[in-house]
């Protein structure tokens, strides 16, 4: 990658040798970095969740409250916050990258040279705060903010904690949120224990929509679009409780099955929808590393019951994509972009995140940033 400051020599004449126009190119780039950076940007909204605190104390349940029926003396019970609640820290740090020009490049470069820089600052921004989220959410290691707050992963099994009880079930402390499918490919079993996973504990039921984040490529080596309920898809392998119903986004095809209920919308918050399983809809894209899938229980974008809390520093002023006027004009032109934020796992039992292979020890992945 091409790093330093951008001199006279770096400007380029106005065509190729093709005679294509310069602009039309870098009008090319800026808008596919767009579309590529809208996917991202969706994926990460549906995990996270915007705050200004250092920690939360954040009810690990969902239950609602019932009404009982009146009698002529008696004095009804009364309801209060859930208790079941723990301190979850976030932490924080800043980031930074600058533009550095001459002035003799700035005089004869076009706008849309320019622009591009920018565009590719943009770019840097928008995968480090993602790969963020996603790191927090596939991690299970625990780190400590600048207040020794623990910002916890997803339930680990292995810190001594067990998750609260749920409508009269309790849950040992070796629970865990990081599994592995113990086989080289993802079987229909692995999803439904994920989502077995999230709804005990009561998410993905009140307020919330399941989701199963994967990429492509694992999607097309499970054959989980042709799932169907008690067929064989793969030899010796479980067989699936649930049909996989594609969404319109499916291409067409033929078949006498009919399919009783709702059919899933093509798109989700931005994000296109492949289909469902169980009550699960399949989201695809390539930002989910290779080999892994998570199942998440989501209540939209930036909704506070989503899994990761994503925080930023109280002052507005210090919030999102800052961009700081360097030295200059001449003989440099300095220009720096500065972000500020953090991640924190907001409710433990929301996500459950799975490892495809046959190693029993789950290991997180390696995700750019």
């Amino acid at each position: 990658m091409a790093k330093g400051i951008s001199a006279h020599g770096d400007v380029l004449v106005n065509e190729t040798a093709d005679g294509v126009d310069l602009n039309e190119i870098w009008a090319e780039i800026q808008q596919a970095l767009e579309l590529y950076n809208a996917e991202r940007s969706a994926v990460a909204s549906l995990l996270s969740y915007r705050t200004v605190q250092v920690a939360d104390a954040v009810p690990q349940s969902i239950s609602s409250e019932s009404f009982e029926e009146a009698t002529e003396f008696g004095v009804p019970r009364a309801i209060r916050p859930p208790s079941d609640v723990l301190r979850l820290g976030y932490d924080f740090k800043d980031y930074d990258i600058s533009l550095r020009a001459t002035w003799k490049f700035l005089r004869e470069a076009t706008a849309e040279q320019v622009t591009a820089q920018v565009t590719r600052v943009i770019e840097a921004d928008n995968k480090n705060v993602t790969g963020a989220i996603l790191n927090r959410l596939f991690n299970p290691q625990p780190r400590f903010n600048e207040w020794n707050h623990t910002v916890y992963p997803l339930w680990t099994g292995t810190d001594g904690m067990s998750p609260p009880p749920y409508l009269g079930r309790t849950f040992p402390s070796d629970t865990t949120h990081y599994l592995t499918t113990g086989s080289t490919v993802l079987d229909a079993q692995d999803i439904e224990d994920m989502i077995r996973l999230i709804k005990v504990k009561g998410y993905g039921q009140v307020g919330t929509t399941m989701l199963v984040l994967a990429n492509p490529d694992d999607v097309d080596a499970s054959l989980m679009t042709s799932w169907r309920a008690g067929v064989e898809y793969r030899t010796g392998g479980p067989k699936p409780k649930w049909d996989f119903i594609p969404s319109a986004l499916m291409p067409a095809w033929i078949g006498q099955e009919e399919i009783h209920g709702p059919i899933p919308a093509s798109d989700y918050n931005g994000l296109q929808v492949w289909g469902s399983y169980n009550s699960a809809l399949l989201i695809q894209s390539n930002f989910v590393p290779l080999g892994y899938v998570a199942v998440v229980a989501s209540g939209g974008p930036n909704s506070d019951m989503n899994p990761v809390a994503f925080r930023e520093h109280p002052n507005p002023a210090y919030q999102g994509l800052r961009h700081i006027p360097g030295n200059g004009p001449y003989p440099l032109q300095d220009s720096f972009f500065v972000r500020g934020f953090g991640t924190g796992v907001r409710h433990r039992s929301a996500a459950v995140c799975m490892k495809i292979t046959t190693n029993p020890i789950y290991t997180a992945p390696a995700i750019p940033r």
